[in-house]
């Protein structure tokens, strides 16, 4: 039987393309096992899919002084003895890197044993882990045209991101049967990522008569974030979390405001959503979602507004430019090559398999 490994952790941003490869790797017939952290997030959710999970050591590498800087290269050297002694008894063909410090033990333990990896970088620029497994990779995979520039050439490859493919089977109608709007007005979705973004709730809220005298709002705003006063609002819905339903969201939206994280604007790259960006700023992250929604403003994917230049009155302009413009997104994303990742790494995979 075919074997693969998947390794990535730390974030669900790490964790969710690995999801998305599943079902095409055991539609192949492959054997699955995840390597992750003891207790990291990923667990959950790697067991809730039914994939067996070996927990290993990690720790993390610092740019900052930290007095963990003294102690968890002695996780990552303890991770990666567990790493080899998995490896070399499982013998999988491939591994699979999503990053998160939790991989890097083991991609340097596959690299020992000759192991075929492939890495995914989400981001324009690699992060610090992926940087150490670089060099150990037989591929790597990424998202923008621009991070080709800072990978050897003959190893990068621009795949975009894997989506689950869940997320592209939804149903309209039942979207807005799940909200209570109607079908004869159009729908912005707006998604703060996974804790909600004060800012850009504030904003929405600031102008909200405004924007339903146009559109129906689908407000996922993160949790404690409810707007008690507006529940009764006609045309507004308001949303901690949604799980199961967001696919019927997002086919019910005509147009999307999102950070600009590199799972989330993938998944609206593969929807074909016109969509407004609002990367955190520089003050609040080390930049990435800055370079990831300037590259998909510069495809012609995307309108961008930058968090210091948001207010009520620019997400009014930028909603209105955007949706008469939409056509023209809709365009573009259809013309990219960067939406058929699963499809992409899935021949990687194979190819690597038969050598």
């Amino acid at each position: 039987m075919k074997k693969i490994v998947l390794t990535g952790g730390g974030t669900a941003g790490h964790v969710t393309p690995n999801l998305a490869l599943i079902p095409s790797l055991k539609e192949r017939h492959y054997d699955i096992h995840y390597m992750g952290s003891y207790h990291g997030i990923e667990r959950k959710l790697i067991e809730g899919a039914g994939i067996a999970y070996i927990g290993i050591s990690s720790g993390k590498f610092r740019r900052y002084f930290d007095l963990k800087n003294f102690t968890d290269p002695f996780r990552v050297v303890k991770g990666y003895g567990e790493a080899l002694k998995f490896l070399k008894k499982y013998k999988p063909d491939v591994v699979f890197s999503k990053g998160g410090f939790v991989a890097v033990p083991v991609v340097l333990a596959a690299k020992h044993l000759k192991i075929p990896v492939i890495i995914h970088e989400s981001d324009m620029t690699p992060g610090l882990a992926n940087k150490m497994c670089i060099p150990a990779a037989t591929n790597v995979c990424c998202n923008f045209p621009e991070t080709l520039f800072y990978l050897p050439k003959d190893k990068a490859v621009l795949t975009g991101s894997p989506i689950r493919k869940e997320l592209l089977k939804g149903d309209k109608q039942k979207g807005l049967s799940f909200a209570g709007l109607v079908a004869n007005c159009p729908v912005i979705l707006i998604i703060g990522g996974s804790l909600g973004s004060v800012t850009v709730n504030n904003a929405v809220r600031e102008v909200l008569p405004k924007l339903l005298k146009d559109f129906q709002i689908i407000h996922i705003c993160g949790k404690g974030n409810l707007d008690e006063s507006l529940m009764d609002t006609q045309g507004y819905v308001q949303y901690e979390y949604v799980d199961a339903p967001l696919k019927h969201l997002f086919a019910a939206a005509d147009l999307m405001i999102s950070r600009a994280g590199a799972n989330a604007i993938c998944e609206i790259l593969a929807l074909r959503k016109p969509n407004i960006l609002i990367p955190l700023s520089a003050a609040a992250s080390r930049g990435d979602q800055i370079l990831n929604a300037r590259s998909f403003h510069k495809q012609g994917f995307s309108f961008l507004l930058e968090e210091e230049n948001l207010s009520g009155d620019s997400l009014l302009k930028a909603v209105s430019e955007t949706y008469q413009n939409r056509n023209s997104y809709i365009s573009n994303m259809e013309q990219s090559e960067q939406h058929n990742a699963i499809d992409a790494i899935i021949e990687m995979v194979e190819t690597l398999t038969e050598k």
